[in-house]
């Protein structure tokens, strides 16, 4: 339905002043509008980067307690590795391929075999149970790691058991 146009109602024009009044209030309404705008966009980023930044952390959360829990898992294994490398190391028949295929399993997930013998020795990957001298009377720079007793192993780039290791030097 149209209203039929009464030019008795247009509008009366503005003064100058009163134009430039209306003009001045319009910009400030739009400045403060733009402003407004402006503030919420950046509190849009801000909580989006947050939510980014906790959702990383929570999935790295999760794969740390993975991890974690399977290298718990694993670490309850290594007694049977012993038992099929010493079981190897004695001559048993039919050993090799059964330590053979739970090691490289193993390996697969993320366990890796210390490789100790002849590498200087580190506390944080070797446990010496037993020192031999050099048997020259020089000095050794550093102790070297002459026998393993017991492999050890890192799970995913973490000690998971230290090497049982003589310690010559």
């Amino acid at each position: 339905m149209t209203f039929p146009h009464d030019p008795a109602d247009a509008a009366v024009p503005f003064s100058d002043e009163e134009e430039a009044a209306v003009e001045a209030a319009l910009e400030i309404d739009l400045a403060a509008l733009v402003q407004e705008n402006e503030d919420r966009l950046g509190q849009l980023q801000r909580l989006q980067a947050d939510f980014e930044n906790f959702r990383k952390q929570a999935q790295k959360r999760v794969v740390d307690e993975v991890d974690r829990s399977t290298g718990k898992f694993v670490e309850d294994l290594l007694p049977v590795l012993d038992a099929c490398e010493l079981a190897f190391a004695h001559g048993v028949d039919g050993i090799e391929p059964i330590w053979s295929a739970l090691l490289g399993a193993l390996r697969r997930h993320g366990l890796e075999p210390l490789d100790s013998l002849g590498a200087p020795f580190n506390p944080e990957q070797h446990e010496a149970v037993m020192h031999v001298p050099t048997g020259d009377d020089g000095e050794v720079d550093e102790p070297i790691v002459s026998e393993v007793m017991r492999t050890g192993y890192t799970w995913k780039g973490r000690v998971l058991r230290p090497a049982m290791v003589t310690v010559k030097g």
